[in-house]
């Protein structure tokens, strides 16, 4: 911890305001890296990131639950994934489940 080796491989990184907090690009590498190996599938695509209550992030991801053919019928969960301001994942939950070929509402 002492020492940095300027690359930033322990996840945390400055902000901007100087406290030394995981920034947004951070968090999501970080999701990017972990999730995966909590799941056993690798992410899709980063659907959005946000600054949550007590200085965490909440990354929400798009994973393949279950490729089929046509992949217009894969059914693709959407997951919002907590981080702790050292980068740590401290949870995780399916906020919805759907197939890909399903059009948004609203």
């Amino acid at each position: 911890m002492a020492g940095s080796n300027g690359r930033g491989d322990s996840g945390k990184r400055s902000s901007g305001s100087g406290n030394g907090s995981l920034s947004g690009r951070d968090a999501v590498l970080r999701v990017r890296r972990e999730l995966p190996q909590l799941l056993g599938r690798p992410i899709e695509s980063v659907v959005g990131f946000e600054r949550a209550e007590g200085d965490c992030w909440c990354v929400t991801v798009q994973i393949v639950e279950l490729s089929r053919i046509p992949h217009t019928t894969d059914v693709l969960g959407d997951y919002a994934v907590t981080l702790d301001d050292d980068g740590e994942v401290v949870g995780y939950r399916r906020t919805r489940r759907y197939h890909r070929n399903q059009a948004d509402e609203g």
